[in-house]
């Protein structure tokens, strides 16, 4: 089996990278330039309205639906042909969510031999006393030897807006919570699960931290779904969640965390527990319809 680092160096179905890999494997270097390069072809749809004046249609959030890494390039390059290197405005950049950010900078650093891996979570610093569903990009700092969370998301606009008070590129651990973090925290009674998830939707609870813990796994072993994608184990409420379901939670978010001592296992019960295991078909909770992952 691969280590930890080179298997997060290849892609998988999401990071792929397809027609547009070459000019991708061009782009800079440094981890500073490419979150600027990230935000300006990106922009997240929910935010939009709020801190850039665009109000955007319903078919203009629906690229937030878009999977694969491949599909998200066609697209942004669809809205305005120039290189991935000149910003947009924000009417030309493509409507995405916290997952879309994080995907695309994995996908650049692992296009550029980096290990890179999406991490679903939760941030402590959109609204206060809450932890608001999230995704950072998780990369190797070889110099440092240390996993280091990225932000890829926090432009200048929204860094001023959230007064936030850290280096995105260096995101704390107490500032983005992993998802098997948030299940622990809430497991041994230090946290509370209704200040995990949703606020603008008014959803949280253990289950929508079980989801996660589970999107989580399935990032962890490539395979980066939407942050609306239901499959196998998720429930949509706290009484689904049995005694049973919480053990094996608590196994699945135990190895999230283990560190890469623990890979081997973590890739075994993700592969050997159909539960766990992303399918072919996933349940889009927002369309509500099933979809292929393919498509």
């Amino acid at each position: 089996m691969q280590n930890p680092q080179e298997y997060y160096k290849d892609t998988g179905p999401m990071t792929a990278l397809g027609a547009h890999a070459d000019e991708v494997r061009a782009l800079p270097t440094d981890l500073a330039s490419l979150c600027e390069i990230v935000q300006g072809v990106l922009i997240h749809r929910d935010i939009a309205p709020w801190l850039y004046g665009l109000t955007l249609s319903e078919a203009q959030r629906d690229d937030g639906h878009l999977r694969p890494i491949a599909q998200m390039l066609a697209r942004i390059h669809e809205l305005d042909a120039r290189p991935l290197t000149t910003a947009r405005d924000v009417g030309h950049r493509l409507p995405s969510v916290c997952r879309h950010f994080s995907l695309m900078l994995c996908s650049i650093l692992r296009a550029q031999n980096v290990p890179a891996r999406p991490r679903c979570g939760f941030g402590a610093y959109f609204t206060r006393g809450k932890f608001e569903d999230h995704w950072v990009c998780e990369y190797w700092n070889a110099a440092q030897k240390r996993w280091t969370l990225v932000d890829a998301q926090l432009d200048a606009i929204q860094r001023k807006a959230l007064r936030i008070d850290f280096n995105p590129l260096d995101t704390p651990r107490n500032k983005f919570i992993i998802a098997g973090d948030a299940w622990q925290m809430c497991r041994s009674g230090s946290a509370d699960p209704a200040n995990f998830g949703l606020t603008h939707i008014h959803e949280s609870g253990s289950w929508f931290i079980a989801g996660n813990v589970l999107r989580d796994l399935a990032s962890l072993n490539r395979m980066e779904m939407l942050p609306w994608d239901v499959w196998g184990l998720m429930e949509m409420g706290d009484d689904s969640l049995t005694d049973e379901k919480r053990t094996l939670l608590d196994r699945v978010a135990a190895l999230t965390l283990a560190g890469d001592d623990k890979f081997a296992d973590l890739r075994a019960i993700y592969e050997s527990d159909a539960r766990l295991r992303v399918p072919p078909v996933v349940f889009n909770a927002l369309r509500n319809a099933q979809e292929s992952i393919e498509n």
